[in-house]
């Protein structure tokens, strides 16, 4: 069964369209320093989707991504004890959702985002995927 997580980046170091001029090989999301987001990484499976999150500019979700590798040690650690996957992008939001979008959106209230916003790799429930991807108003391919 497929998951769904939020995956956070400040555009400004790595954006969406950084994402997507990788390709289907995408990129490895290192530079993880936190046990939480480390944790929710080795919990990914190949196929699990995300909405990629851009941080501090914008705060706002911009697109969805695809794993494409499992939890592997972060080539950018020089402690193995920090393990990222590898994600590509799959389609952009035909609007961006941003946090104020999400922060007064009932059927957000529980969303990590909205209750912790500072999480730079976290799960999204099933019913908040389809509730960004409605206000959205879905996505459309790359």
């Amino acid at each position: 069964m497929m998951a769904y997580w939020l995956f956070k980046s400040e555009p400004d170091v790595f954006s969406f369209d950084d994402l997507i001029a990788k390709g289907d090989k995408g990129e490895q999301w290192d530079g993880v320093r936190n046990y939480q987001a480390r944790n929710n990484m080795r919990a990914m499976k190949l196929g699990d989707r995300g909405l990629f999150y851009h941080s501090n500019i914008g705060k706002e979700v911009v697109g969805i991504c695809e794993v494409v590798a499992l939890a592997h040690p972060d080539s950018t650690a020089d402690d193995p004890k920090w393990e990222c996957v590898d994600i590509k992008a799959v389609a952009r939001v035909v609007r961006p959702v941003t946090l104020d979008d999400a922060k007064v959106e009932p059927r957000l209230s529980n969303m990590v985002l909205v209750n912790n916003s500072r999480l730079s790799v976290q799960p999204v429930a099933d019913d908040e995927w389809d509730v960004v991807l409605e206000l959205a108003g879905g996505t459309r391919a790359l």
